[in-house]
């Protein structure tokens, strides 16, 4: 017990920052501060747009952004990450919030953030570099579709419809805006999404949804559109910590959500983690470091009444564009949004819940990639299946399972290709030391198989079929050198066989069987079939030789002269 505890321990210091995170911040201090504050402009609309997507208003944005933010910045495994409220949590959120209320939220995040933790102790990050891209791609385009339509109700100017089904409440949106149309906050928020992505084609480096934001709100002030609802009363700074909010009686019934925001944070920071890897050269992510940052994050943004958070891909891609290479940026941005929180609330009160919406409008249009899609699927029928499919269940079901229904296919077919690969062939006998006569008659009644590649659960049983119904002969040799793997389904159809084969008097030899895969044939009983009176020779000539000695013994083949 005593050593258990110390290896816990000392997984977890090594999750601890270290002396290289400070040399990286020392390198270009005054860029990587450059780059937070550009950060924090990009990040302020996002952070009132998700946090008043989420059901818990525009405060709990900022809380998440500034308490999250600034933990997953020093406690994270990413110099680059940029953690914050998103749109794909947010689509979690929507539900739990109808179901459980915003302390239902609070409370799913804290113990979110603590499987988090666990599972960075356990080292489970390096199981992310197993989710096929076709799933990502899938996840991606449907949170878009997803998010986009979280928006109608504002971008309609209508009230939000109840319903956990973002497709029943956009159409009940859409229904309400047609009996009561609402222009003006129609207007607002095309007008800032168009704003956004024209600006983004024209100039990339610039802050468009910032300037969007501000043009939208300085026009609803000065026209006085009373249709234009803004995000109302904020508090000018953040709450005292607080675990008020903690229900320890609604726990049990708090714990799948939990899980289902863990797994999303994971997936979507270790995601973004990676693409900031990609787009710089020398930089690498610690996959567990960076899932007990988030789980730290998340544990601390409840008390502050913050919800959920995770690494965001759009903020992290404009911190690498603007030259950030340290965790310092990332920092800065959660600063300087500290400082709007308690500097400028009056002002930031005003924006209209329209040009929000806008917002996330144009970053959920951003988020498709279009010639990303096109190669997926292009690229190979499988891939596309498993992109629309994890693709419609994100927009049908929930992110979670789309993600498991997702690499559930993935793996099916992955199997099904492998499965394909593998081959029982007939050989010709080697000719050895034998005459061309002898060897006509031993290939009378010897015949020899080579397996290729896996023998396993996906495709065992056709190899049954195959090697029972082989033809009237005497002796089988079964070639296991090119067997690549092996399970016990593939190791009890080889039993299955053998044991046909010998009923029908036929002897089956092997040749080649690798140490690798005695012990799964010796657990299921197949070991014994093929060694029994020395049946399993290193190398096929030797077991030709048996062979013809067997018949020889039986009488099938005259006794061959020693002359």
């Amino acid at each position: 017990m005593p050593q258990r505890i110390n290896t816990i321990w000392a997984r977890i210091a090594a999750l601890l920052p270290g002396r290289e995170d400070l040399a990286y911040v020392r390198r270009d201090p005054r860029r990587d501060l450059l780059a937070g504050m550009t950060v924090a402009i990009v990040a302020l609309p996002l952070a009132l747009g998700f946090g008043v997507s989420s059901g818990l208003g525009a405060e709990a944005g900022l809380a998440t952004a500034v308490i999250a933010g600034a933990l997953a910045a020093v406690f994270g495994g990413s110099n680059l990450q940029v953690s914050g409220p998103t749109g794909a949590m947010t689509v979690v959120l929507v539900p739990i919030v109808a179901e459980h209320g915003p302390s239902g939220v609070l409370t799913v995040g804290l113990l979110a953030g603590v499987m988090l933790v666990a599972l960075a102790v356990l080292r489970a990050g390096r199981w992310m570099r197993y989710v096929p891209a076709p799933v990502v791609e899938g996840f991606t385009l449907g949170i878009a579709c997803v998010i986009g339509l979280q928006q109608l109700p504002n971008a309609l100017g209508v009230p939000t419809p109840e319903g956990e089904r973002v497709l029943q409440v956009s159409w009940e949106a859409f229904e309400e805006f047609v009996q009561h149309p609402n222009w003006t906050a129609l207007g607002l928020s095309l007008g800032v999404a168009a704003l956004m992505l024209a600006g983004a084609r024209w100039r990339p480096t610039v802050p468009f949804s910032i300037i969007a934001v501000v043009v939208a709100t300085v026009v609803a002030q000065l026209a006085d559109l009373d249709d234009a609802e803004p995000i109302g009363d904020l508090p000018a700074g953040l709450p005292a910590p607080s675990l008020g909010f903690l229900d320890l009686g609604s726990l049990g019934t708090l714990l799948a959500p939990a899980v289902a925001v863990a797994a999303l944070a994971a997936l979507e920071s270790l995601l973004s983690a990676s693409v900031a890897d990609g787009m710089t050269v020398g930089q690498a992510h610690d996959p567990d470091r960076e899932l007990f940052g988030q789980g730290l994050a998340n544990i601390a943004s409840p008390l502050f009444g913050g919800v959920p958070a995770t690494g965001a891909i759009a903020r992290t891609a404009v911190n690498v564009r603007t030259g950030a290479g340290s965790r310092l940026a990332a920092l800065t941005h959660a600063a300087v949004l500290a400082v709007i929180v308690f500097a400028a609330a009056p002002l930031v009160e005003r924006i209209p819940l329209a040009a929000l919406a806008g917002v996330l409008l144009a970053t959920a249009v951003r988020m498709v990639e279009v010639g990303s899609l096109r190669a997926m699927a292009r690229a190979t029928r499988s891939d596309a299946l498993i992109l629309v499919l994890t693709a419609v269940a994100t927009l049908a079901l929930d992110l979670v399972y789309a993600v498991v229904i997702g690499l559930a296919v993935a793996g099916a077919l992955a199997l099904r290709a492998v499965a394909k690969q593998a081959r029982l062939d007939q050989v010709e006998l080697d000719r050895g030391d034998h005459s061309a006569e002898e060897h006509a008659l031993l290939a009378e009644h010897i015949v020899a198989y080579r397996f290729d590649g896996p023998l396993f659960f996906a495709g065992a049983h056709r190899f049954l079929l195959e090697l029972t119904e082989v033809a009237d002969v005497r002796v089988v040799i079964l070639r296991m050198s090119r067997v690549s793997t092996m399970d016990a389904t593939g190791a009890l159809v080889l039993k299955d066989a053998v044991e046909k084969l010998r009923r029908r008097g036929i002897l089956v030899l092997a040749s080649g069987i690798r140490p690798g895969q005695r012990q799964v044939l010796d657990s299921v009983g197949a070991l014994d079939l093929l060694t029994h009176g020395e049946a399993e020779y290193a190398a096929t000539p030797d077991a030709i030789r048996a062979a013809r000695a067997h018949l020889e013994s039986t009488g099938v083949l005259p006794a061959r002269s020693e002359a």
